[in-house]
């Protein structure tokens, strides 16, 4: 948001408007018009920009104006926050001690606001119609889990949801490792983006039942930034998310970005399908110091902590990149080498890629994206990119399976892992390990520990004989011990 706030091209036309005398606020409006009509009209990516830059222009204008500052207002009880679609900004901004969940008219799924939603614990609703003519005042039931939205609900509908909280508050307290009901153990991580995710993550959970971190996003530190974050400054930030951790597990992926995650020190100009171009690893290839500079902080961080993290590669399609990658890291001073497995091709040779690496972690989100071909930007695809579409959980089975065969751990790190219905089947499927936003932790420990290994595998096997998502769902609730299914269902 700030980068388009300071790009030359807008802030040039508004200068030019100014000078033909048009008045300031009617200058910004017709500026950011014209390049919003562009952005629309190009669709993809940049589509996905409209909210920013209308996030911008209201800002603006308000400043103009001596106005309060747009976005959501404040608020004097605890509230469900709709809008027709929230800025990341909006998003992130959030007063936590009042939100409790957040519903709008447009955006994904998986899109940045409903995944920093999720990192901040915060249920999420994304494509619900005419909601935003719900009027203030409303009582309304947000089921993040199953995806729903109630208006007035019934005294029925409320006491269940009493005794949901109650069973999840309950959870809480229970530092019981995960594992399943005969003794499977299953390593359960969270999801961080920074060091100060790391402290707060760290100091709210106990190694008994959050072993440690299963995805640190580092392309955090890059997408702030105008210039490549220096060696020393990474150094820093890795050494601080590690220490943190202490001995516990820290799974650290190398830069993340393109697509929709820009650098603005990177990212290649006038890509037509920026989410099959040059993205992740394949940076790397018109920009091979970023991945040198990372690996040695991480190395130097490392060893500044005592501390032996995992590093793992984004975007990796093949086991000639999964080979370049291990022989990077490792000659950086890396000892446990893996990479994510987000496009088919990684999936389907998931035997030759482990071949070349300690581990692999599966990225649902974007499995899906390109398993189903549907922008995971795109809110009115959602039922394609549906977590439990069986083609996809076919591809989490055979890579699976192929970390089974070779004795090397797989895991999932996506937004799959964070619901626990669908981390029955995961580790039904012969997953090892799942990563997720340290709230959702008790529930998956608790779901699992209903359930033996065997019963696991049968919900795994319903899923994937499912015609479709809907079947596969309700085939594996099926399934749920009793204790369990209204919690879960």
């Amino acid at each position: 948001t700030a980068q388009i706030a300071a790009d030359p091209a807008l802030t040039g036309g508004v200068r030019e408007a100014l000078a033909a005398g048009t008045p300031p606020v009617a200058a910004v409006r017709a500026v950011v018009g014209r390049f919003a009509e562009m952005f629309a009209a190009a669709g993809g990516l940049l589509a996905e920009r409209v909210t920013d830059l209308h996030s911008v222009r209201d800002r603006v204008v308000a400043a103009l104006l001596e106005a309060p500052a747009p976005g959501v207002p404040a608020l004097t009880a605890p509230s469900v926050v709709v809008a027709r679609d929230l800025a990341p900004a909006d998003t992130a901004a959030l007063d936590l001690d009042l939100v409790l969940a957040i519903v709008t008219e447009v955006g994904g799924p998986t899109g940045h606001t409903a995944i920093i939603a999720g990192q901040l614990g915060l249920a999420c609703l994304v494509q619900v119609p005419g909601v935003t003519e719900v009027p203030d005042g409303t009582t309304v039931l947000v089921d993040g889990r199953a995806g729903t939205l109630v208006v007035d609900p019934g005294p029925d509908a409320v006491a269940l949801v009493a005794e949901r909280a109650a069973a999840e508050e309950a959870l809480e307290g229970d530092t019981e490792p995960a594992a399943t009901a005969d003794g499977h153990r299953v390593d359960l991580l969270a999801n961080i983006g920074t060091a100060a995710d790391a402290e707060r993550a760290a100091a709210a959970t106990d190694a008994r039942t959050v072993a440690g971190s299963g995805l640190f996003r580092t392309e955090v530190l890059f997408l702030d930034a105008t210039t490549a974050p220096t060696v020393a400054d990474q150094q820093r930030e890795y050494a601080a998310a590690l220490a943190a951790f202490g001995d516990r597990k820290v799974v650290v992926r190398t830069l993340d970005a393109g697509a929709d995650k820009p650098l603005a020190f990177a990212t290649l100009p006038d890509e037509e399908n920026p989410a099959l171009g040059v993205r992740g690893y394949r940076i790397g290839r018109a920009h091979p110091h970023l991945l040198t500079d990372q690996l040695t902080a991480l190395a130097a961080a490392a060893a500044q902590t005592g501390t032996e993290p995992w590093v793992m590669a984004p975007m990796i399609s093949t086991p000639a990149e999964a080979r370049a990658f291990a022989a990077a890291a490792r000659a950086a001073g890396l000892t446990r080498v893996g990479v994510m497995v987000e496009v088919p091709a990684a999936a389907l040779r998931a035997g030759e890629v482990l071949a070349e690496v300690d581990f692999v972690s599966i990225g649902t989100n974007d499995l899906a994206q390109y398993t189903m071909a549907s922008d995971r930007l795109r809110g009115e695809l959602a039922d394609l990119l549906d977590r439990w579409q069986p083609a996809v959980l076919d591809l989490v089975a055979s890579t699976a399976s192929a970390g089974a065969d070779l004795g090397k751990p797989v895991g999932v790190c996506g937004e799959s892992a964070a619901d626990p219905l669908m981390a029955l089947v995961l580790v039904g499927l012969g997953i090892t390990s799942l990563s997720m936003a340290p709230g959702a932790v008790p529930a998956v420990r608790s779901a699992l520990r209903a359930h033996t290994h065997e019963q696991c595998r049968a919900m795994a096997r319903a899923a994937r004989t499912a015609a479709d998502p809907e079947s596969a769902r309700a085939a594996v609730a099926a399934l749920l011990a009793p204790e369990v299914a209204a919690l879960l269902a």
